[in-house]
């Protein structure tokens, strides 16, 4: 990916993920990357084919903040950590589920929360001592997972408020025992 390339699509993610699909406007980005609407073309043959460039993009995305998950001990502080600093990628997967309706958005959203929440639960089950199976844990896990993603916006993805919010999910897992 060049330089120019990688511009478009942080200009385009960060857009997708803060406003929605219908914000991604050509004329917007290039404002937003001092690019051209031309060098938008030259790089990506039409909307539809940025589009997958971003949605891949996540999914790489997805794969760094598994990789910070395999190295966390516990929700709090690591995993608090690694969630606000990638505050755009939960608005990204955020947009992804409220838009789940087109086919590729599901499929990105799937692979996503298999390729997040696989490690994701091996934490939470660890730190919060549940003595439940896999099978509950999963099914909690998932019912969080919505809950979460309705809840956050740009403003409230920060370490006080995602301390917050676990330990409130703590106290509501703990009650499943």
């Amino acid at each position: 990916m060049t330089d120019t390339q990688f511009l478009w699509i942080k200009a385009g993610y960060e857009t997708f993920a803060t406003h929605g699909e219908n914000a991604l406007k050509i004329e917007q980005l290039a404002r937003e990357t001092g690019k051209s609407k031309s060098s938008f073309y030259h790089h990506f043959a039409d909307t539809e084919g940025f589009m997958e460039e971003l949605l891949s993009f996540h999914l790489n995305r997805s794969e760094i903040i598994a990789e910070k998950e395999k190295n966390a001990q516990n929700i709090h502080p690591e995993l608090i950590e690694i969630l606000a600093e990638h505050k755009i990628d939960l608005l990204f997967n955020r947009q992804l589920r409220f838009q789940q309706q087109k086919q590729n958005f599901k499929t990105t959203l799937e692979k996503s929360n298999q390729i997040v929440g696989n490690q994701f639960v091996k934490i939470w089950a660890k730190d919060l001592q549940l003595k439940l199976s896999q099978r509950q844990l999963e099914s909690l896990f998932e019912l969080a997972l919505e809950n979460f993603f309705l809840q956050i916006n740009p403003e409230n993805i920060t370490k006080e408020w995602l301390t917050a919010y676990f330990e409130n999910l703590k106290r509501i897992a703990k009650n499943f025992e």
